[in-house]
């Protein structure tokens, strides 16, 4: 189980893991994750969280709005970026990354 599946848990209406979450809305569970660390890093930034997400990520808004949703809403893209930055500086992206090689067996 990843740390995005144990956040998952404990949000109430969220789905219960990546995997179901991705099912949710129709992509790869590695983008997903890499969506919710774009997310929690660009929430913390100005301008619009999901436009900026979508610059990044190369997902749709509709798409990013879907997750941003399923996972109770930009107040909770705080608690994620918190808890997804392992190194602390400031960007979540990387240790999201690094986890997503762990959980497909890479290095």
């Amino acid at each position: 189980m990843s740390i995005l599946d144990g956040i998952l848990k404990n949000i109430g209406g969220a789905p219960d893991d990546v995997v179901n979450l991705a099912k949710q809305v129709g992509l790869d569970p590695a983008m997903v994750e890499k969506a919710i660390a774009t997310l929690g890093h660009t929430h913390q930034l100005e301008g619009d969280t999901i436009e900026l997400a979508a610059e990044k990520t190369g997902l749709s808004t509709d798409a990013l709005g879907q997750i941003v949703a399923a996972i109770g809403g930009e107040g909770s893209l705080a608690n994620f970026a918190n808890i997804l930055d392992r190194d602390g500086d400031g960007n979540p992206i990387d240790d999201i990354m690094d986890m997503a090689k762990g959980l497909f067996g890479k290095s």
